[in-house]
């Protein structure tokens, strides 16, 4: 899972952690190792990862994966977060300049 951003927070200091290392268990859960960065905290914990519902229908979808679809309130908070994190063009020309 290196590369990932997904952005994990320490519960105990709220520093930055990483996944160190994943374990697959089956097409919708792997276990997950993960590790604060804080050198003066140095918490490590294990968990899951899990798929739970669809955001959108796969062009290819798996026969043997049935998901169902998340609620439309679900899917709409979603994107109204990641609208949020794009600059508006003219933004992006405001920083710029």
């Amino acid at each position: 899972m290196s590369g990932s951003t997904y952005k994990l927070r320490c519960p105990d200091c709220k520093g930055p952690m990483r996944v160190r290392n994943s374990v697959y268990m089956h097409d919708l859960m792997r276990n997950v190792y993960v590790e604060c960065q804080n050198i003066n905290c140095g918490a490590a914990f294990g968990g899951h990862m899990e798929f739970t519902c669809r955001m959108s229908p796969s062009a290819e979808p798996n026969p043997n994966i049935d998901l169902p679809m998340a609620d439309s309130a679900m899917r709409k908070a979603a994107a109204q977060k990641e609208a949020e994190k794009q600059m508006d063009i003219d933004e992006l020309l405001e920083t710029s300049n």
